[in-house]
C-alpha cells in the first residue's frame, strides 16, 4: 500500500514539473509519431512490445520533451508506465548513433523529471528506469530484432564500460516482426501504408504527390488506417512527400558520396600508389571524394531551392543543415552570379 502511495507521488512530481514545458511546433512531424500521439494507439504498441494487456490509456503518462529536437526533426514519444521511461524513436534511416542521441534526450528528460535539490541531499533521488525502442522501417535490410550499443562508438573500447545505453531495434517494415504486428493492428497497418507509398513512389511516370495520394486512398477504401487517414489526410499527404522526399535525397546524398569517392580514390590511388601504396592513395581519395560529393550535391539543392524563392532558414530547415553552413553556400552562389 505504502509503495503505490509513493508510485503516485512521484508520478504527480513528474507531471507538475514536465507542465512547464512547451515550445512552438518549429519541427518536422512524422506520421508515426502522429499515429502514436493518440494514447489508445500508443498503449496498444505499449502492450504489443512488452507482452501485456492494459486496457486504460490513461496510465500513459506522455512526457515528450517538446522543445527536444535535433536536426529538424523531433523525439518522437517518451512516456511512463509502471515506473519505466520508455523512449519509443521511428528511424527512416538506418542510425548507429541512436544511442548517443538518447543520451543526450535520457539526460534532459531527467533534469525536468526530478527535483535538482534532492540530488544534494542524503536520501537517494528515485528515478524511473529507462527504455529505449527503435521502430525501423527504412530500405536497408535488416535484422527483425538488432541492438545499437553507446560502448561501440568508443575510441578505447572496454569489456565493461562505466557508461552503457543499450537501444533495441525492430524492423517494422511490411513482413518482418510478424508476432509484433499481429499483436499490434495500428503497426501493422502503418506498415502497410508505408509500402504501398513506396511502391507508387517508384514508378517513373507519377509523381510524389500523386503516389501518396493513391497510397492514402487506397487505404482508406481497403479500410488501412482508415479512421486515421480520413480524420488527418491533407497533413498525412503534407507530412508524407516530406517523409519520402527527405528519405530520397539522403539516398542520393550517400550515392554522390560514394561514387565521387570511388573516382577520386582510384585517380589519386593511380598517380601516388608507388609512393604511399595504392591502398592508402584510394582511402585518401576517398575521403576527399566524399567530402568534394556532398559539397557539390549541396550546392545543387541549394541553388534548385533558391530559385523557388526559398529562404536561407527554410532551406536550412528543410535540409536538417545548420544555417551557417546554408549561409556560406549561399553567399558563394551569389557571388558567382
Amino acid at each position: 500500500m505504502a509503495k503505490r502511495k509513493n508510485q503516485k507521488r512521484r508520478s504527480k512530481k513528474y507531471q507538475v514539473n514536465n507542465r512547464q514545458l512547451k515550445a512552438k511546433r518549429m519541427y518536422k512531424d512524422t506520421i508515426f509519431r502522429m499515429l502514436y500521439h493518440d494514447k489508445e494507439n500508443l498503449l496498444s504498441l505499449y502492450n504489443a512490445v512488452n507482452g501485456r494487456e492494459y486496457t486504460d490509456p490513461e496510465k500513459l503518462q506522455v512526457v515528450t520533451l517538446e522543445n527536444a529536437i535535433y536536426m529538424g526533426m523531433k523525439n518522437d514519444l517518451a512516456f511512463i508506465m509502471d515506473m519505466n521511461l520508455y523512449l519509443y524513436e521511428h528511424q527512416s534511416t538506418y542510425n548507429p548513433n541512436i544511442p548517443l542521441r538518447n543520451l543526450f534526450y535520457i539526460a534532459d528528460e531527467y533534469q525536468r523529471l526530478v527535483v535538482r535539490k534532492s540530488l544534494y541531499s542524503t536520501v537517494i533521488q528515485k528515478i524511473p528506469t529507462p527504455r529505449f525502442l527503435v521502430f525501423y522501417n527504412g530500405t536497408k535490410e535488416v535484422e527483425d530484432r538488432s541492438e545499437f550499443r553507446l560502448s561501440s562508438a568508443y575510441e578505447n573500447p572496454t569489456e565493461n564500460p562505466d557508461l552503457e545505453l543499450r537501444v533495441t531495434m525492430l524492423n517494422v517494415n511490411d513482413g518482418h516482426s510478424s508476432d509484433l504486428m499481429e499483436h499490434c493492428r495500428t503497426l501493422k497497418e502503418y506498415a502497410q501504408y508505408v509500402a504501398r507509398v513506396r511502391k507508387y513512389a517508384a514508378k517513373q511516370d507519377v509523381s510524389l504527390e500523386e503516389a501518396v495520394t493513391r497510397a492514402v486512398d487506397e487505404c482508406i477504401e481497403e479500410g488501412i488506417l482508415a479512421e486515421f487517414l480520413l480524420k488527418n489526410k491533407t497533413e498525412v499527404i503534407k507530412v508524407s512527400i516530406y517523409e519520402y522526399d527527405k528519405e530520397f535525397e539522403e539516398k542520393k546524398l550517400r550515392k554522390a558520396e560514394y561514387e565521387a569517392g570511388r573516382q577520386d580514390g582510384i585517380e589519386i590511388g593511380r598517380q601516388d600508389g608507388i609512393k604511399i601504396g595504392r591502398q592508402d592513395g584510394i582511402e585518401i581519395g576517398r575521403q576527399d571524394g566524399i567530402e568534394i560529393g556532398k559539397r557539390i550535391l549541396l550546392e545543387k539543392i541549394i541553388k534548385k531551392k533558391l530559385k523557388k524563392g526559398k529562404s536561407t532558414e527554410q532551406i536550412a530547415d528543410e535540409l536538417e543543415e545548420d544555417i551557417n553552413i546554408i549561409q556560406k553556400v549561399v553567399e558563394k552562389l551569389k557571388s558567382q552570379i
